[in-house]
């Protein structure tokens, strides 16, 4: 019983070292960074897809339209 108990305080201690190991260990890259770039990326395609969407509704489409329409135009 004796051995027993020393190996599960030796396998608790050996958990508890890699536990603060790991807690003060500060390499690669932290999850709100990840975050930050997610969003920024999102963001970034949003504010593209809205101005191709105006550009395409406001300015190529009716200008499509037109010329759509004047090429099978054959009265004229």
């Amino acid at each position: 019983m004796r051995k027993m108990m020393q190996k599960v305080t030796g396998n608790v201690k050996k958990t508890a070292r890699k536990a603060v190991m790991l807690m003060k260990d500060t390499r690669g890259e932290n999850y709100v960074d990840t975050a930050v770039k997610i969003l920024i990326a999102v963001v970034l395609g949003a504010l593209l897809l809205a101005g191709l969407y105006a550009l395409f509704g406001d300015v190529v489409m009716p200008t499509l339209t037109r010329r759509i329409q004047e090429m099978f135009n054959y009265a004229g």
